[in-house]
């Protein structure tokens, strides 16, 4: 089931068309569809291609059986007679000796640093063999693969030893809202928008766990069976997707992920609750998160004076992540022996305000959706990131918190998020106190817009308060 990803496509696409090899880095959280948008690739060009996956360290394994794992992936899809190498260097030259000289060929280095868990050089060895032996393959692709994002931005992209060599860095992200939906085939216009956002607000747009919904049960027994149930995929895939992606202090950084489960955070904040001074720990263990895929250092510009905001805030963006830790984990030993009852969505403790921010989640995670209904399309934005502005009591001044502004040069759009059954007139109320409390220059225009999802009576639309009403149906493309 492959939707969507065309622009990784094209962009892959472009270097196809090239007569000289390429060197592609290709990194983002575990489930994203890494590995299949680059198997999806080769099967549209026609290219050959091979696919060499690390296995996962373990304390009984070692630096050999990588190579082993290495050699016999190499030998069953080359057709070779199995060669079993004394370093990675051997390994990379009887790669080279194994690609056609003729036609097309994509390389995927998958789990890279699970190759490299146990040889500090690799990256080195790597960067050897590229400039003596793979870049002289006319057209050949290579792809640096893998979960653990920090170790291919350090060691490859962040390298200076790999200046100029690669062509193409790709982030793989979550699905757009538009490409979940057709995981719901032809049974999409019989399900309610409701039972989508449920759906949604516990997979995200992660194509693995979209993979698994039936189109045919229910949003509650979708999530009964795949997050309630002992063999569930959700229910177990939290703590093996953290431990694989975090390799350092991992302990600490989970300590850090949950303080953000309620809402975001500055480093500042975050220090606060652990009962730590402001440094570089808790600075790192976001950063790490960020790009683990799981956390986004939302920063933005600060509206009243153009320049960056003075402390970025960091949010969990990651909507498995923050159901599982807010109601799966609590309860996993009663799932696993089966004396968990769920029944329905709505019993679950602060069920709506839980999905308030999941709600909220999908909107900024996909704000790009939102740009052709502000009518921005054209226009040059300078910042699209939630906002938020403490209350500094000594000068009288209120706090302002907006869901999602977005900025251009002449315009500002204040853009409220809402999930409710009946949305009446106070939202109106709320959206003007903030663009009331909003500082801004005086040449610089703001407009409102409204994402919802729930019933909006008549009288918002009739008031005209709003410039843009945005049903959460138009992000999903019904």
């Amino acid at each position: 089931m492959f939707f969507g990803r065309e622009e990784y496509l094209r962009d892959l696409e472009a270097l196809y068309s090239k007569s000289v090899a390429s060197l592609v880095t290709c990194r983002g959280r575990r489930r994203i569809g890494k590995s299949t948008l680059i198997e999806e690739f080769a099967k549209r060009v026609g290219a050959r291609f091979i696919r060499l996956e690390g296995i996962k360290p373990q304390p009984s394994l070692s630096n050999e059986d990588e190579l082993k794992a290495f050699a016999d992936q190499l030998a069953v899809q080359t057709k070779r007679s199995v060669r079993h190498f004394s370093s990675w260097t051997e390994a990379f030259v009887r790669l080279d000796a194994a690609i056609p000289r003729s036609g097309r060929t994509v390389v995927l280095i998958d789990e890279v640093s699970w190759f490299a868990h146990y040889d500090k050089t690799f990256a080195d060895v790597v960067k050897v063999c590229w400039d003596g032996y793979w870049k002289k393959h006319k057209g050949l692709i290579v792809v640096i693969c893998g979960s653990v994002s920090s170790w291919i931005k350090d060691n490859i992209v962040d390298n200076g030893a790999f200046l100029g060599r690669r062509s193409l860095d790709i982030v793989v992200r979550e699905l757009p809202l538009n490409e979940c939906v057709r995981f719901w085939g032809n049974k999409v216009e019989r399900t309610s928008i409701r039972e989508m956002i449920d759906v949604l607000a516990v997979t995200g747009g992660v194509p693995r766990y979209l993979e698994e919904i039936s189109p045919s049960c229910s949003a509650a027994e979708n999530i009964r069976r795949l997050c309630f149930t002992p063999n569930g995929v959700l229910r177990s895939d939290f703590d093996q997707m953290f431990n694989d992606v975090i390799t350092q202090q991992p302990n600490f950084t989970s300590k850090v992920l949950r303080c953000l489960v309620d809402g975001s955070r500055t480093v500042t904040e975050v220090s606060t609750m652990l009962k730590l001074e402001k440094g570089g720990r808790v600075s790192d263990a976001l950063n790490r998160l960020a790009e683990a895929g799981m956390v986004s250092a939302d920063a933005g510009k600060n509206p009243e004076t153009g320049k960056n905001v003075r402390e970025q805030r960091f949010r969990l963006k990651d909507n498995y992540a923050r159901f599982y830790i807010k109601y799966i984990e609590p309860v996993k030993k009663m799932i696993d022996d089966r004396r968990y009852s769920f029944k329905m969505l709505e019993t679950l403790d602060n069920w709506d305000s839980v999905m308030g921010l999941q709600f909220e989640n999908m909107v900024v995670n996909n704000y790009g959706s939102l740009i052709p209904h502000l009518h921005l399309s054209d226009v040059l934005l300078t910042s699209s990131a939630p906002y938020r502005k403490s209350p500094v009591p000594s000068k009288r001044q209120k706090g302002c918190q907006i869901d999602l502004l977005i900025q251009s040069r002449r315009t500002i759009y204040v853009v409220e998020v809402k999930r409710k059954n009946e949305i009446g007139r106070e939202v109106i109320a709320e959206v003007d106190e903030k663009v009331r409390r909003l500082k801004r220059p005086q040449n610089v225009s703001v407009k409102t817009a409204l994402v919802y999802e729930g019933h909006l009576a008549p009288i918002v639309e009739a008031d005209g308060y709003f410039d843009a009403l945005i049903p959460f149906s138009r992000l999903l493309g019904l």
